[in-house]
């Protein structure tokens, strides 16, 4: 008898998804300006938690300024 087949297919690798630009900040926005900096203190001490959290606030922020 053989050996049972563990996986029916290999492990599917998933990009990291860094190749996407950073959102800019809307020029003259209070609001996008402060998360643009967090953003910043954040990548400069490696905490990317907040990097991409920063990323999606301004991703949404924007509209507000519609």
């Amino acid at each position: 008898m053989s050996e049972p087949m563990r996986y029916s297919a290999p492990p599917v690798e998933l990009p990291l998804g860094m190749d996407v630009a950073d959102p800019e900040p809307v020029e003259g926005c209070a609001g996008c300006g402060e998360l643009a900096a967090v953003r910043s203190r954040a990548r400069a001490v490696g905490d990317m938690t907040t990097v991409s959290d920063c990323n999606v606030y301004l991703r949404r922020h924007p509209q507000g300024h519609e």
